[in-house]
């Protein structure tokens, strides 16, 4: 089994996908108007409007409506990610921060609430775990 993606159910599928793009400078794939997916070397973050929700089940998933779940993209240097991205991102819930695990994290909202974590391992062992 391989994981190989996430998907953000939202009301505002081109809002997100356009935060999306500018934070992590991936370009989406659009099948429909309802659909895009954000695709790196090694999984997808797919989008999808809220009329999809019932071709799943009906009531099955909920926009903006997230605590639980923070998705991770994995970056060469968090501190220029944080720089770049201030006065972008609007909700930042913690600033760069090194992790007891050995990983530099910052921690922000999407304009849905979602949580996102972009990270860099700066330790020998998050460096040899995370080593591409």
């Amino acid at each position: 089994m391989n994981f190989v993606s996430i998907r953000i159910i939202t009301g505002d599928v081109a809002g997100l996908v356009e935060f999306y793009e500018r934070a992590t400078g991936v370009r989406a794939m659009w099948a429909t108007e309802d659909f895009a997916e954000l695709r790196t070397p090694d999984a997808t973050l797919a989008i999808a409007g809220t009329r999809t929700v019932p071709m799943f089940a009906p009531g099955s998933a909920r926009p903006a409506d997230n605590h639980s779940v923070i998705t991770e993209f994995l970056v060469d240097d968090v501190d220029r990610v944080h720089r770049d991205l201030t006065g972008f991102v609007t909700d930042f819930v913690s600033g760069p921060t090194t992790m007891p695990w050995g990983n530099r994290s910052l921690l922000f909202r999407d304009p849905d609430g979602n949580l996102v974590n972009f990270f860099t391992p700066v330790t020998s062992a998050a460096k040899e775990k995370f080593a591409r």
